[in-house]
């Protein structure tokens, strides 16, 4: 910078030469040091003003600023750029883009919404929110606004049952009622929107009817009005799932959500600076009254009379229960993918089975006392033969099940033939006679009388891997003393 000696020797040196560069030359500087000077001595020692650039864009900037009025600065570059280059743009889309941004940006500064803090009075605000945990996980998050004090749950859904049950155990936990329940325009809740005002489905009517609370709903796209569960949902995935993540199995997540939730209750929060769980004893004075009973949510539950198969009938497909409810009534209903069967007389869950599909059927052999038993069709005797023969005991009946499945036609004159030999050698020996021919696959009256003439001579064989026991005769026995020289020889 130039001191004003030296500016006064700059003016002196143009004044007699009358030209930049010759003035630079007697002064020892540049032609544009000289020409700054001079031109600020002659606008009155004022530094004259920059000129303005000219940009390709200038002739498109009224329909730009237009265009984000009109859609209050939500309107893109990308959709704005074919309208201006039909209104005479050609230059780049990144140039237009900042100059969409700069015109934006100017716009927001202008038309700011100028929110205020939240100023929360007890037992008046309960603000629910889910999010995304990743690994087919949702969270789902509360926050008593007075109190701070923070409920936070798994779930693999975000329907409507999920919700309004952690919602009834949100109010258990907290042992009271809120006010108002404030949340998003959540899906499952929502019934619809008309004149921007939310329609809450018949479900939560009376879930929030028989709690004694009043629902509350934010603006659309305004994340900004449920900050402090958008904080808490954002907190229990930075704290609770990045360091304990994955979880495997939605039992274990929500035990460990229980035990976070008592953590940070259980401390001073940043910025209340008070300890929620604290705050909550004197919040719950000016809360509404805990209801005795949790209401039913979701689908109530269906009842079906037990069949005498023991069995009840569940989207066409059987279920097994057990058998001592056979003529009763029982509710069934679904939960995590489980079908769950209720006695109604005690409320006790009697069966619980894995959906199958239409037309089959899923059965439980304990329900039945045990697996079931292979199929037996018995011998029903009809004619005196039939009677007497069976009468001798299972050897009987075991040979007549055998020579029927062989094709025996002639069966029923062999039993006659039988009741013969049975009068001619005695009911022991034709008993005998019959285990050997059941044996040996012996199935006609012949083979029986074969075996009986043949009497007790015949050869029992054994079956292999049995053991062979035979009598050997008693030899005398001498120790190993006996063995010396001076013995050998010896007559014992």
């Amino acid at each position: 910078m130039k001191s004003s000696g030296e500016v006064m020797d700059i003016i002196a040196a143009y004044r007699e030469v009358g030209t930049y560069r010759g003035a630079a030359e007697m002064c020892g500087t540049t032609h544009k040091t000289v020409k700054r000077i001079i031109e600020k001595t002659l606008a009155g020692d004022k530094t004259p003003g920059r000129k303005q650039r000219e940009h390709n864009y200038d002739q498109v900037i009224d329909l730009v600023t237009g265009k984000v009025r009109a859609t209050h600065g939500k309107i893109s570059a990308k959709r704005l750029l074919p309208l201006a280059q039909s209104a005479g743009y050609a230059g780049s889309a990144r140039n237009f883009r900042r100059l969409v941004a700069q015109v934006k940006k100017d716009w927001r500064r202008d038309n700011h919404r100028g929110r205020r803090p939240a100023v929360w009075t007890p037992g008046e605000m309960l603000v629910i929110d889910w999010g995304d945990a990743g690994g087919g996980l949702h969270v789902f998050c509360a926050v008593l606004a007075w109190s701070r004090f923070r409920f936070v749950r798994f779930a693999d859904n975000e329907r409507a049952a999920t919700t309004l049950a952690f919602l009834a155990e949100c109010f258990e936990t907290l042992g009271a009622v809120p006010a108002m329940v404030l949340a998003d325009r959540m899906g499952c809740l929502k019934g619809g929107v008309v004149a921007n005002k939310v329609i809450p489905t018949a479900d939560y009517v009376r879930f929030a009817t028989h709690y004694g609370f009043r629902p509350d709903w934010c603006e659309a796209a305004d994340p900004e009005s449920k900050g402090i569960v958008e904080n808490l949902v954002g907190y229990a995935k930075r704290d609770l799932v990045v360091p304990q993540a994955p979880f495997d199995d939605l039992t274990v997540a929500n035990v460990a959500a229980r035990t976070w939730c008592t953590e940070v209750n259980a401390v001073a929060h940043s910025e209340i600076c008070a300890i929620p769980a604290e705050r909550l004893i004197a919040e719950r004075k000016v809360m509404g009254a805990l209801p005795s009973l949790r209401p039913q949510i979701g689908k109530p539950s269906a009842c079906r009379k037990v069949d005498r198969l023991s069995c009840v009938r569940f989207g066409s497909a059987r279920y097994s229960v057990p058998n001592r409810l056979i003529g009763t009534r029982v509710a069934i209903g679904e939960t995590g993918g489980v079908l769950l069967i209720t006695d109604l007389a005690t409320g006790e869950v009697v069966a619980e089975h894995t959906p199958v599909a239409p037309g089959e059927a899923s059965i439980l052999d304990q329900h039945y006392g045990g697996p079931r038993p292979a199929p037996r069709r018995a011998a029903r005797p009809r004619t005196e033969a039939e009677k007497a023969f069976l009468a001798l005991g299972p050897p009987a009946e075991t040979w007549l099940a055998g020579s029927a499945a062989s094709g025996n036609t002639r069966l029923a004159g062999d039993l006659a033939e039988l009741a013969a030999l049975h009068a001619a050698h005695g009911q022991q020996a034709l008993l005998a006679a019959l285990e050997r021919a059941t044996r040996f696959r012996r199935w006609r009256a012949e083979d029986i009388r074969s075996i009986l003439a043949a009497g007790t001579g015949t050869p029992q064989p054994t079956a292999a891997g049995n053991a062979l026991v035979l009598e050997l005769p008693q030899v005398p026995t001498r120790s190993l003393a006996e063995y010396t020289p001076g013995k050998i020889g010896q007559v014992s």
